[in-house]
């Protein structure tokens, strides 16, 4: 496996009560030196990747801004293409690059406005997208590195198919609460997650009022 597909880190800021955000509202976890650290790691990968739920809730340019290095390919799952064009992905596709992965659910009009545009597009799975057949896609086109800033569903199925090599998770000052709010591994209950376990921790970080921890499998 380790060969045949990249190494895939997933970044996270959450609260203390291991909250990513909250449904239908853009909350900004990460203090500006978190974000500085952060953007070094974009900059470290080859590409970043998302799903369109982040995309639709964000609107993330997901670039580095805050550091300098290189713009990371940028990677969304999208099973049925329907990124808008008034996105800032979209707009920005023409010098960042992009690829939009698609599932075979993907309408003729969606693939054909996608296709038009400057980036690539692969289709790889029925209902959705396939994530282990797309990292052997992407391995053989030279990808090694990925920056999963994935939601809680997309880094749940990660998880559930052994696919993450390492956790960099900022542990923030916050309280979110369960109300409408969305967990790292959204939907995953104990008994699945006691399955991975347990993870190593190989580096804890200060930085201001924020721990950075770092765990590999």
């Amino acid at each position: 496996m380790a060969n045949s597909k990249p190494k895939v880190t997933l970044s996270a800021a959450i609260s203390l009560d291991g909250k990513i955000g909250q449904k239908n509202k853009q909350i900004v976890l990460s203090s500006k030196s978190d974000k500085i650290r952060v953007h070094k790691l974009r900059a470290k990968s080859d590409a970043i990747l998302v799903g369109k739920n982040t995309v639709q809730q964000d609107d993330p340019l997901l670039t580095v801004r805050y550091a300098k290095g290189k713009n990371p390919i940028r990677i969304i799952l999208d099973s049925h293409g329907a990124i808008k064009n008034d996105s800032r992905i979209i707009k920005t596709c023409k010098r960042v690059s992009t690829i939009i992965v698609v599932s075979e659910l993907v309408s003729k009009s969606n693939l054909n406005r996608l296709q038009k545009l400057p980036l690539d597009v692969i289709v790889c799975g029925k209902n959705q997208v396939n994530i282990t057949k797309l990292l052997s896609i992407l391995s053989k086109n030279g990808i090694k590195t990925i920056l999963l800033e994935g939601g809680g569903t997309l880094n749940r199925s990660f998880l559930k198919k052994n696919l993450i090599d390492e956790m960099i998770i900022a542990l923030t000052p916050y309280i979110l609460g369960s109300k409408n709010t969305i967990g790292l591994f959204e939907g995953m209950s104990f008994p699945e997650l006691k399955l991975k376990l347990p993870l190593k921790l190989k580096k804890v970080q200060k930085s201001d009022n924020e721990i950075i921890l770092n765990y590999k499998f």
